[in-house]
């Protein structure tokens, strides 16, 4: 019979796995794209010109899922490669507007794969922690309250001067990518996951929510992978810095993408077709990331961070 003390050293039973949350959440997400079919105007030739995009949908959202960087990481350089070879006929404005648009569906589908997993966490391994929910929404919630205010503050006051933002925005994530590569292969190799956040770390993140809010309104990406790069540095689990970037993510892109329907910047047919995609790929994201593990997630993280980032460059400066 086991003692008191030995139940109390035991390691915690595996909680059964659910997606009644993602189930219920992607069920009202189908019925939002539903409701878009039926209520914007689209252009037939033009949908069947871009029968290729539900597959650049389900390659961004798992990037994007995976990651907690953001779909626009993906659809950013997708959509500006696709407008300079005349396939589509839109400016920087309208490329952040379909990036937006696309990033509502997957990224709000994978915030709630993530936030299912939450609540139901295996027993960690040696050297992994687990999360408490109060840490999870805890991060959400204040980048939330402090990064949307920006984000909406900078569509409707600052001009878009996208080359020089550009420019400082995707150096820094070169060198952050670099960084977190680095970090992840020497200072943090053989250490313990953090299991508690530390309170210094919320007042680093409350500082990057604002020009991180501020880059999302410009590019439709920054606070999600600031978020989640800071976190990986600071070794804290993969939920934790996957899952709320998730989050911080889809609750900024929604807020910013009310914007750009009120000011018709939204090329429809473009979000219509990639969002099916955006949740597929979102769907398989999660276990994606939990398969890889936190050092090859944040080695490729990190590598996909300076290639986007060069690709961009180069694409604005070529």
């Amino acid at each position: 019979m086991a003692t008191p003390q030995s139940r109390l050293n035991a390691v915690p039973p595996t909680i059964a796995h659910s997606s009644r949350l993602a189930l219920i959440g992607g069920a009202l997400l189908a019925l939002a794209y539903l409701a878009c079919w039926a209520l914007v105007e689209t252009d037939r030739a033009l949908l069947e010109q871009l029968w290729f995009l539900p597959g650049v949908g389900v390659v961004g959202a798992i990037i994007a899922n995976a990651s907690g960087t953001g779909g626009g990481v993906v659809f950013v350089p997708v959509f500006n490669a696709l407008r300079d070879l005349g396939v589509m006929a839109t400016g920087p404005l309208q490329v952040v507007a379909v990036s937006m648009g696309i990033q509502a569906f997957g990224m709000s589908f994978g915030a709630l794969r993530w936030t299912d997993r939450l609540y139901h966490q295996h027993a960690p391994v040696e050297g992994e922690a687990q999360v408490v929910a109060r840490d999870y929404w805890l991060v959400s919630a204040l980048v939330i309250a402090i990064s949307v205010p920006a984000l909406l503050a900078t569509q409707r006051m600052v001009p878009f001067d996208g080359p020089t933002v550009l420019l400082g925005y995707k150096s820094f994530s070169i060198l952050l990518g670099l960084a977190l590569i680095a970090a992840t292969w020497t200072i943090n190799r053989d250490v313990p996951e953090r299991g508690q956040l530390a309170r210094i770390d919320l007042f680093v993140l409350a500082a990057l929510a604002v020009p991180g809010g501020a880059l999302t309104a410009l590019f439709s990406v920054g606070i999600g992978e600031l978020v989640a790069f800071y976190l990986f540095l600071r070794h804290y689990p993969v939920l934790l810095c996957v899952g709320t970037a998730c989050v911080i993510s889809a609750v900024s892109v929604i807020a910013g993408l009310a914007w750009h329907i009120q000011a018709d910047t939204v090329q429809w047919e473009v979000v219509l077709l990639a969002a099916p995609g955006a949740m597929v790929g979102a769907f398989f994201a999660r276990p994606i990331a939990l398969w890889l593990g936190p050092r090859k997630l944040k080695t490729a993280g990190g590598a996909w961070i300076v290639a986007s980032a060069l690709y961009l460059l180069w694409l604005n400066w070529a």
